[in-house]
């Protein structure tokens, strides 16, 4: 079920998760943006080669907001982007999906991608990869971004995992930083027995959010004392496969 978005882009219902795709009040562009895109480009803005894990691509809108953010702002970066999907009716309904004017310049990236599940220019990289993203993940290495963007762990437990996490850990470089909506203790507990130091950014003013990186950093970022959490909260438990 198509829905429109206070950005006035279109996002879609899952009746399977019983969830949007993006966050009706937020937008689906913006959301892309604001949780994804910019912590992670601002993070890296010194880097000119960026290796991305879109985890999942849905509707496409992390992959492509990344790409216009890089055009819109001629920024001197090279991307490779990797997504999963496990949905291939999803991605074979987006060639009749009507996507944002925002996106208009990128049409031909879209299309082709849409159709051959690759893209590639001198200057971008796409690969999108049907089937389980737990396995796809295996075979990636030396990551710089990864955008946690999965159905919620209500619904879609095995993308929030410690062993989930651990794969993801393992296919980053020690620079990689990990961007993420939710900021449920749970999930930031996953993340710090997965090996990562655990941060909170609000990059809106409005909406709290988490990033997650592999060595501590002195960053424009609260940093969460996972440890200290622990004392203070005995009940709290990390999800495991």
């Amino acid at each position: 079920m198509i829905v429109k978005t206070n950005d006035n882009s279109n996002t879609l219902y899952s009746s399977k998760y019983n969830q949007h795709f993006h966050d009706i009040k937020t937008g689906a562009i913006q959301e892309s943006l604001t949780k994804h895109v910019i912590p992670a480009f601002d993070f890296h803005k010194e880097k000119k080669h960026l290796r991305i894990l879109d985890i999942c691509f849905g509707l496409g809108y992390n992959t492509f907001s990344t790409i216009n953010y890089v055009l819109e702002n001629t920024l001197d970066k090279k991307l490779e982007i990797f997504s999963p999907e496990l949905d291939n009716e999803l991605v074979e309904s987006l060639k009749e999906f009507e996507f944002p004017k925002e996106f208009e310049k990128i049409s031909h990236i879209i299309k082709e991608l849409l159709e051959t599940k690759k893209y590639k220019d001198e200057n971008i990289q796409i690969e999108l990869f049907i089937g389980d993203a737990r396995e796809y993940i295996k075979t990636l290495e030396n990551l710089d971004i990864v955008y946690q963007d999965a159905f919620s762990s209500e619904v879609n437990t095995e993308l929030w995992t410690v062993e989930y996490f651990q794969d993801i850990f393992k296919a980053s470089n020690n620079e990689a930083i990990v961007t993420t909506y939710s900021i449920s203790s749970s999930i930031r507990l996953s993340l710090y027995e997965a090996g990562f130091e655990i941060y909170e950014v609000n990059p809106t003013g409005k909406m709290k959010q988490t990033i997650a990186l592999k060595n501590k950093k002195n960053i424009e970022a609260k940093y969460i004392d996972m440890p200290l959490k622990l004392t203070r909260n005995k009940e709290l438990k990390a999800l495991y496969d």
